[in-house]
Order: C-alpha cells, then sequence, then structure tokens
C-alpha cells in the first residue's frame, strides 16, 4: 500500500531520531530537505517517494540546477534523500533504492570565514557595560571565544554547567556526547561577574534555568544572539562576510591552530567526530601564511 509522502518522512524522522539521537536542528533540516523534494516530485510527476526512481531523481536534482541552488545545497538535499531511501529499503517501505547510482556534486572545499585577533578583540570590547544587557552579551562573546561552543551550546547553557572553582564548562553536544571545556581566566571574570550581579538585574526575581536570560526571563535565543553580535559588530567597525555566532567558533580554532595547538585537542575541544572535519582549520593557517609571505617577504 503506497503512504503519503509526509507520513513517510514524520516515520523516517521518529526513526532516526531514536536510532542515532540526532540533535533537532539535524533532524529538522533532514526533514525540510525530503519535504521539498517531494513536494517536487508530487508537482511535476504526481508520484510519491514511495514510487520514485532514479530519473524522477535527476530530474528534481536537475531543477535545483535551474534553479541556480548552490552545489553545496545539492548535494545536502540528496544525502538527505539517500539517508531517506536507505532506510526505506531497510524497513520495506520501497525494494530499491533510487539514489545508489546517483553522484553527490563535486565540491570544492572552502575555508571558513573568521576573524582577526584584532578584530576579535575590538568585538569583545563592543558591548555597551553600562547596561546589563552589555555585560551579559559581553560575558556570552567571551565564553564564545574562549571555548569555541556551538551557539546552541552556549545559549541553552544552564547554571550547574559552569564550575568557576575549576574553571571548566560543561557541554553536551550532538549525539548527547559530553565535553568538559576549560575557560580562561578573562571568561571566568566576567562569567563571575555576569552571575553577581547583572543576570539578578535581568531576571528580578524571575526564575530561569538558562544562565544567559534576557529581561523577559527567559533564555536567549539562538536568533536573538546572532542579531546581537551583528549590532556589536556594526559598533566596532568589523566588515565581515556572513558574521555570525560561528564565525567566533571558527576564531577560536583558527587562533588556536595559529598559536601552535595540537590538531587533536582542538578537535576534543569543538566536540567534531572526526578529525578530518577539525584539519580545514590547518588550511586556514597555511593561507595566513601565505598571506603574511606576500606582504612582507621583499621577492614575494
Amino acid at each position: 500500500m503506497i503512504e503519503d509522502s509526509q507520513n513517510l518522512i514524520a516515520r523516517f524522522a521518529d526513526i532516526i531520531w531514536v536510532e542515532r539521537g540526532l540533535s533537532a536542528n539535524t533532524l529538522a533540516s533532514y526533514q525540510s530537505d525530503l519535504r521539498h523534494a517531494a513536494a517536487w516530485l508530487n508537482e511535476t510527476f504526481s508520484i510519491s517517494l514511495q514510487e520514485v526512481g532514479r530519473d524522477h531523481l535527476l530530474g528534481y536534482l536537475a531543477s535545483l540546477v535551474d534553479q541556480q541552488i548552490k552545489a553545496r545545497t545539492s548535494a545536502r538535499r540528496l544525502s538527505s534523500l539517500r539517508q531517506f531511501y536507505q532506510l526505506a529499503v531497510r524497513e520495506g517501505w520501497v525494494v530499491e533504492d533510487p539514489t545508489a547510482l546517483i553522484e553527490a556534486p563535486k565540491l570544492g572545499r572552502g575555508l571558513p570565514k573568521t576573524l582577526s585577533e584584532t578584530d576579535v578583540e575590538n568585538l569583545l570590547a563592543a558591548p555597551n557595560l553600562q547596561t546589563p544587557e552589555g555585560v551579559r552579551d559581553r560575558c556570552m562573546l567571551e565564553l564564545l571565544y574562549a571555548t569555541g561552543l556551538r551557539v546552541s551550546e552556549l545559549v541553552g547553557i544552564g547554571p550547574d554547567q559552569i564550575s568557576l572553582t575549576q574553571g571548566l564548562v560543561r557541554i553536551v553536544g550532538k549525539g548527547d556526547k559530553e565535553r568538559l571545556i576549560p575557560m580562561g581566566d578573562e571568561a571566568i571574570n566576567w562569567i563571575k561577574r555576569f552571575a553577581d550581579n547583572e543576570r539578578f538585574d535581568l531576571l528580578k526575581g524571575q526564575p530561569c534555568n538558562a544562565f544567559f536570560p534576557t529581561r523577559r526571563g527567559g533564555g536567549m535565543t539562538r536568533q536573538a544572539f546572532w542579531h546581537r553580535i551583528k549590532h556589536h559588530a556594526k559598533s566596532a567597525g568589523i566588515v565581515a562576510h556572513r558574521l555570525s555566532p560561528h564565525t567566533l567558533r571558527h576564531a577560536f580554532a583558527t587562533h588556536l591552530v595559529n598559536h601552535g595547538a595540537d590538531l587533536r585537542v582542538v578537535q576534543l575541544l569543538l566536540g567534531h567526530s572526526s578529525l578530518s572535519t577539525t584539519q580545514i582549520y590547518t588550511h586556514v593557517a597555511q593561507e595566513r601564511l601565505k598571506v603574511l609571505y606576500s606582504q612582507h617577504h621583499p621577492r614575494a
């Protein structure tokens, strides 16, 4: 019996959430990609995901090219379809995997956008320390740069995850993997100041499980913090392409590598499951060396 595509997508999400312990963001991304493909296939061929063949998917991928969708986005959508059909074959929803003989688009490995150490210092100094929000933002920026946290990890931190005596923050990241990350003295000092003073000013006696609250009493959201960073970057005169909280995560890793940190240590701090993911920062360091060479060598 042919099932509706949306029902299959929901069943797929339920299964991989239980089996792989994916984050809510990753799960939402899978579902969004599958819904996009399902809608196009239904509109173009009047078929569900159970009836799809290789030629149908090639037509879908060709439509992405016609729409000038970036190759990286097309590759991600194909990957989502591949994950879906591998599970669909296992569960008996389909007989064959229509993605099996489809090659992913070739992708060049782009270097992550980062900030110079001077830019980071200017960004950290940008918040207005005469307001509780400014001290909170300074504390969040200091912690983000000191630890390389993902923004979802940063805004989700509770008071019980921070140990000022040990100088550690405990994070449960992707796949429910726990890691302990050391904080520098600067981050510890700002956290102590915020915890002892401005956090109480923001909450005004309201209970809040998040360490970084807003005046409304709830925790800071990823989107709100993104806007705060954009605001502070503008105040600091920083012009960077697509500046985001993740840019500070890249800066954390890049600056560690530039100063000689072992790549495996950086991998553990970032919570990367594979060293190959972390190795991109060695390429960033090499590019920086090339720029410095061309600027300063008399025969460059």
